[in-house]
């Protein structure tokens, strides 16, 4: 996989856009950590400091190495782990034998470890960080330097801990719009090739069935014309409501199209999620939305077949919804897994809700 061409083909999926991204952000540090660590191999080497060229040698080829992997195999080698501890080690004997000129690699070094590792793992070796350099300044420089030092290096630590620690709510936040429905909280259409896919897999490699339902609102355009479309807006959100009280924590609920919604049920077979699905119809319909709004629900459900794609499975189901509403609405309809070898549809007919 090629990290630096794999953002645009992803961002279609805010989560792999900010997954590229993140591998971006990695491969550039590492890479130009790289080009300047280089030139300090050749000069510390000329200086007959050779232990501490081999460091910065190991410190390169643990950059290539990232560098290699991200680009051609997609992963990041030892999650980063590897370079806060060359980084320190490289950064205090530098010091400690080179005085004030190896104390300037410590600032960007520590700055690049809340890029590279988990929050938590930043901060931690950060800590370990200040503290090395703190011993290696106070046995090194005079008091007042040791001081300056300490405290420049923590701040600058501090400051870039605020800095990535904002930067990922951002990410979070950003990514949480981008794949839910801002009027019901559900997830949208950018999620749904990911959540299905991850169903098919489990159905190839485990034999683990998985269902989904399309729900679609009867006549949902006579609520907007009749009360207007805040009503239509609060019948939504009560509909999404009372589809969550039915749901597992496992399951995922989309709003696919304006009165559309979809369910998908891991570990859930044709016949658990027919049931489910008639239930659901029934809560819909026993009681009014607002105060007097009447709803029914027309739903198709559809078991994942072997071999099938995302798109045919949503079609399927899709197709099973026509049927449905075709039929008169207010029922549930299950789709063909596929066609029997005398021609013949193997799904049950169409079962109207009784309330």
């Amino acid at each position: 996989m090629n990290t630096l061409s794999s953002t645009g083909s992803k961002s279609t999926n805010p989560t792999l856009a900010v997954l590229g991204f993140k591998r971006q952000l990695v491969y550039h540090l590492h890479f130009w950590a790289f080009i300047a660590v280089v030139p300090l191999v050749v000069v510390q080497w000329q200086q007959h400091h050779f232990l501490l060229s081999g460091l910065l040698i190991l410190f390169c080829v643990n950059a290539i190495l990232v560098i290699g992997l991200l680009r051609f195999r997609g992963t990041y080698f030892l999650k980063g782990r590897l370079f806060p501890l060359l980084a320190v080690v490289c950064a205090a004997y530098s010091t400690a034998i080179n005085g004030h000129t190896g104390l300037y690699w410590a600032y960007p070094a520590a700055s690049a470890l809340f890029f590279l590792l988990p929050l938590r793992e930043a901060i931690a070796s950060n800590i370990i960080f200040v503290s090395v350099m703190a011993v290696v300044s106070f046995m090194q420089f005079p008091e007042g330097d040791f001081w300056r030092i300490t405290f420049s290096l923590g701040l600058n630590c501090l400051f870039s801990m605020i800095f990535a620690w904002l930067v990922g709510k951002l990410q979070n936040e950003l990514t949480r719009l981008a794949t839910t429905d801002p009027l019901t909280g559900c997830l949208n259409r950018s999620r749904l090739a990911d959540i299905l896919n991850s169903q098919i897999q489990m159905r190839e490699r485990y034999g683990r069935v998985s269902c989904l339902i399309l729900l679609d609102l009867d006549y949902f355009k006579l609520v907007n014309d009749q009360w207007g479309h805040l009503a239509g807006d609060k019948v939504l959100k009560e509909m999404t409501l009372r589809l969550r009280a039915r749901l597992r924590e496992s399951d995922q609920l989309f709003r696919i199209g304006g009165e559309e919604f979809m369910i998908v049920l891991p570990e859930t077979s044709q016949q658990e999620g027919n049931l489910l699905a008639h239930q659901l119809l029934a809560s819909i319909s026993a009681r009014p939305f607002l105060e007097n709004i009447k709803i029914t629900t027309s739903a198709s459900i559809a078991e994942v077949s072997k071999g099938e794609t995302w798109s045919v499975w949503l079609n399927r189901a899709d197709q099973a919804l026509y049927d449905a509403k075709s039929l008169g609405r207010n029922r549930v309809v299950s789709a063909a897994s596929q066609l029997a070898p005398d021609g013949q549809r193997p799904d049950e007919f169409p079962t109207p809700v009784t309330s």
